[in-house]
């Protein structure tokens, strides 16, 4: 496959202002606001020039090239600490069981309570794939190299990694979470709201939200039905969200009621099972896997196929010259 992950620059600004006018909005981490995307890559390229291993407030912006042609066909990003620059809020969602000896019954009451527990955490996010590209294993890539980056930068990240997916989006763009719940305390629709987030950040949650818990049974019908489900083009992702070990623990997005999905980052089965390994020959054949090579702004990922041999690997031609590798460097992998 022609394409590699490397670090985004502030000249695929226009590829990726393109791109997010196609997420059909709630994609608040790819705003299409040009304004905010150039804030976006500054704060990128300052993550990625920034020489030391120590955990701060990164924002790293990947982006998938298309060798042959140049082009910019997708993007991912990583945030290394949420909750830093403003509090980072989810809903979490937990169960009151109460109990009548006169009624001789039970009842048990689900709740929406408002909660940072996730600051502290690491988040990949941001993840999109150009329409026409959706094959051939590129958003796997997408998704994959975001683990080889963490593990080859680890100390720049915490030990807790989240993921949140878009909520379910009617026709019409609006959410039937925030039409049930947080839009009747703000005055403005979820399109407006998703968009001020992305720009701005979300303060106003803390200034107008209610603080105490909520009981989803006196949410609408509609609002209900959909907390914790995420988009149906994101369900692929969960998938992979799952398959990383990731897993859905009661916390959903403020703002539409998607999932947010949570893992030790450890544990993350890309960052644990990757291996490091010298290339020690150049030659064809091998199975497919997932590698990267390089350090923050000269990181590298993408595909190429693979064979152990003595005291290394052998990696495709193809693949070397895509990443720019030859006999001596060293290689992350993993088996696609």
């Amino acid at each position: 496959m022609g394409y590699i992950i490397r670090a985004a620059r502030p000249r695929d600004l226009e590829a990726l202002y393109e791109m997010a006018k196609l997420t059909g909005g709630g994609f608040t981490n790819l705003p299409a606001d040009r304004m905010s995307l150039t804030a976006k890559l500054a704060r990128s390229d300052e993550a990625f020039i920034r020489a030391g291993d120590e955990l701060q407030d990164d924002l790293f912006v990947l982006a998938l090239e298309e060798v042959e042609t140049g082009e910019v066909r997708g993007t991912c990003q990583l945030f290394a600490e949420v909750g830093r620059r403003w509090p980072f809020y989810s809903y979490r969602l937990s169960t009151l069981t109460q109990q009548s000896e006169e009624l001789d019954r039970t009842f048990r009451a689900e709740m929406l309570s408002l909660v940072t527990d996730l600051e502290g955490s690491s988040e990949v996010g941001g993840l999109f794939l150009h329409p026409n590209h959706r094959a051939g294993g590129l958003g796997l890539l997408l998704a994959r190299s975001r683990y080889l980056f963490i593990r080859q930068h680890r100390g720049r990240f915490a030990d807790r990694i989240l993921a949140e997916l878009r909520g379910i989006i009617d026709e019409a763009g609006g959410s039937p979470f925030w039409d049930g719940l947080a839009g009747r305390f703000f005055g403005m629709n979820f399109q407006e709201a998703d968009y001020f987030n992305a720009i701005h950040g979300n303060q106003f949650i803390a200034d107008l939200m209610p603080k105490h818990p909520i009981y989803t049974a006196m949410l609408s019908e509609s609002a209900r039905a959909v907390i914790g489900l995420p988009h149906p083009s994101g369900r692929a992702a969960m998938r992979m969200l799952e398959n990383e070990g990731f897993a859905y623990e009661g916390y959903i997005d403020i703002f539409d009621g998607g999932p947010s999905m949570t893992a030790r980052t450890d544990q993350v089965t890309t960052v644990r099972d990757a291996e490091e390994a010298p290339i020690v020959a150049i030659e064809s054949g091998g199975d497919q896997a997932l590698v990267a090579t390089g350090r923050l702004s000269d990181w590298r990922g993408g595909y190429a196929r693979v064979k152990r041999r003595e005291g290394g690997i052998a990696i495709d031609a193809d693949a070397a010259k895509r990443l720019k590798v030859e006999t001596g460097d060293t290689l992350s992998w993993t088996a696609r």
